[in-house]
């Protein structure tokens, strides 16, 4: 039997449906949700988010703010500008699209974004918290996928769960959320011994690692949960060269798991939903 599809579309339209009511709420309040996105240079893939974001705020009843700077902007004048903006009382969540160009160090910038206000959940204040078990923001993409588990019924609690990838904006964290929801966890990476050794054993699998169609159905636990965080481009040469894909070979992994989200479609809705609800958390606590 094919997999149920893990709909990151849909999900994420009936959230952003209940958090209008929170919007509007805050509003009558005189206050209403700000969001700045800054952009330096000119990454196509970059510019295709920071546009979604934005838009997604703006059907959504916020404020938005897209600063868009060239690849020349220095790291001093990057930074002032953060700085400025966490001094701004209309906005509630800053977020600096990465990557940033070579001459500036991601680290510092990060840092620069005051932890209030670090709606991405990347500044070290909140990746301690988030260990600690008291996040103030949860990473919007291992946030996002843990919500399409929890819709789908998926068991977390005692599920041998494996995310392949270690990054710190996606691996570390959905680790640390799969742990927090009662998972044991395994972390793989590109160093990995017998890779699926470990993957054929998880009822959850996490793919974010970044290689397309890396993880097939042989390496998949029948009846599994897959959620394929991979957002690539069939290499040339293959059938579909080009179009997008996942980490996960989805017409294969399909007919093996229990629940899988496409690619796209899947994750990547659900990323930015998860920002709109972060920068409305923020902005409630401002206005307490």
């Amino acid at each position: 039997m094919p997999a149920k599809l893990l709909d990151g579309t849909a999900l994420s339209q009936q959230i952003r449906g209940e958090l209008a009511g929170r919007v509007s709420s805050l509003k009558a309040k005189g206050v209403t949700p700000g969001l700045a996105v800054i952009l330096v240079g000119e990454d196509p893939a970059s510019q295709v988010y920071v546009r979604n974001k934005v838009k997604a705020c703006e059907v959504a009843g916020m404020h938005s703010v897209l600063e868009l700077y060239p690849a020349t902007l220095t790291e001093a004048e990057l930074l002032a500008r953060v700085q400025a903006l966490n001094a701004d009382p209309a906005i509630h969540g800053i977020l600096v699209q990465l990557p940033l160009p070579k001459h500036i160090d991601s680290h510092p910038v990060i840092e620069s974004i005051a932890p209030e206000k670090d709606v991405d959940g990347f500044h070290v204040a909140n990746a301690g918290a988030l260990m600690t078990g008291r996040p103030l923001f949860r990473p919007c993409t291992p946030y996002g996928c843990m919500k399409m588990l929890e819709a789908a019924g998926a068991p977390i609690r005692g599920a041998n769960a494996v995310v392949v990838g270690a990054s710190n904006i996606v691996g570390k964290p959905m680790a640390l959320l799969l742990l927090a929801a009662g998972a044991t966890v395994t972390i793989c990476n590109s160093k990995t011994r017998d890779l699926a050794a470990h993957t054929r054993n998880a009822d959850i699998l996490v793919a974010a690692v970044g290689r397309p169609r890396m993880l097939t159905a042989e390496m998949i636990k029948p009846g599994a949960a897959v959620v394929d965080v991979g957002m690539n481009r069939v290499p040339e040469g293959q059938p579909n060269a080009g179009k997008l894909c996942g980490d996960v070979d989805f017409a294969g992994a399909s007919q093996v798991a229990g629940w899988i989200s496409p690619v796209p479609g899947g994750v990547g809705p659900m990323t930015i939903t998860m920002l709109l609800v972060n920068t409305v958390e923020s902005t409630e606590r401002s206005a307490r």
